[in-house]
């Protein structure tokens, strides 16, 4: 493993989705998630983390130190209880060399008959939020076979006889995350610089080898990292953030062409000798990993 990061960083990910639910809500019958109040798009943290360990999981097949703690098929407590050490700390030391997710995210470890506490992981995702409103779009779909007898029966009479269905799409949206990476946090878990270039790797190639016909078409449109000087930071991340704007170059935006997003480099933090305090580092322009 390389050395633990030494910097703070801050990010902003923007992906879109066209003719498919990115998210779906169980509580509102599978439809893609919404603000309720403004009907703007969301997609939770843990659908982005979930997609990040997934290409981890690929990347690496679950060899440590790149193992996958929160995944399928997994028994949790006995996990904690195998792993070595009497006490808490150095459970937890043993578990963060282990697994990745551990190590970038944190995790609850308090289950099982030993247990080991809670560990806060130094990456840290927001919701991601529509640009604009979101259309859910609602379609009847048929299927010419029945899935028991009982339906094969009450439809016995029909000549064509199917079964219906629905799905759920959005047919555009382009969506805009921020993450937040934490130089205190990082050397509590020994989050390394190899862990932050197969992060950044597993955010970018997070949605290719997760498609599915509900989820249509989604790719990464902009990774802009923000790198500070210092391990604590040398400004206010919602400043930063707000160096990224997005435009809208249609009333009903259909593509990524509908939409300019720039970001300004003009007027950073900078040292007494005038040199900046924040690297900008943007994909698909440069190289991130």
């Amino acid at each position: 493993m390389s050395e633990t990061i030494k910097n703070r960083y801050d990010f902003v990910f923007l992906f879109d989705v066209k003719d498919g639910n990115p998210n779906g809500d169980p509580d509102q019958v599978n439809l893609p998630r919404a603000d309720a109040e403004d009907q703007h798009g969301l997609v939770t943290d843990v659908c982005i983390k979930r997609k990040v360990r997934n290409y981890v999981m690929l990347e690496m097949e679950l060899k440590p130190p790149f193992d996958i703690f929160i995944r399928q098929e997994q028994i949790l407590s006995k996990i904690i209880d195998a792993a070595a050490g009497e006490k808490i700390p150095e459970r937890q030391e043993n578990l963060c060399q282990t697994y990745f997710d551990i190590r970038t995210f944190g995790a609850v470890l308090s289950v099982g008959e030993k247990g080991a506490g809670t560990v806060r992981g130094p990456v840290q995702f927001t919701f991601a939020r529509s640009e604009d409103r979101i259309y859910q779009a609602e379609h009847s779909i048929t299927r010419c076979c029945v899935t028991t007898q009982k339906e094969a029966d009450a439809q016995e009479k029909r000549e064509h006889a199917s079964t219906f269905g629905r799905k759920s799409t959005v047919p555009y949206a382009m969506y805009r995350m921020h993450g937040f990476i934490s130089a205190v946090d990082a050397k509590k878990t020994k989050f390394s610089e190899d862990d932050l270039k197969l992060l950044w790797k597993s955010l970018i190639n997070a949605f290719e080898h997760d498609r599915a016909a509900a989820r249509g078409e989604m790719n990464p449109r902009k990774l802009v990292i923000f790198k500070h000087a210092s391990h604590l930071g040398n400004e206010l991340s919602g400043r930063l953030f707000d160096r990224v704007t997005i435009t809208k170059n249609s009333d009903l935006p259909r593509g990524k062409e509908d939409y300019t997003i720039t970001v300004n480099k003009e007027n950073l933090p900078s040292d007494d000798k005038k040199n900046p305090l924040i690297e900008i580092k943007q994909w698909p322009e440069e190289n991130v990993f």
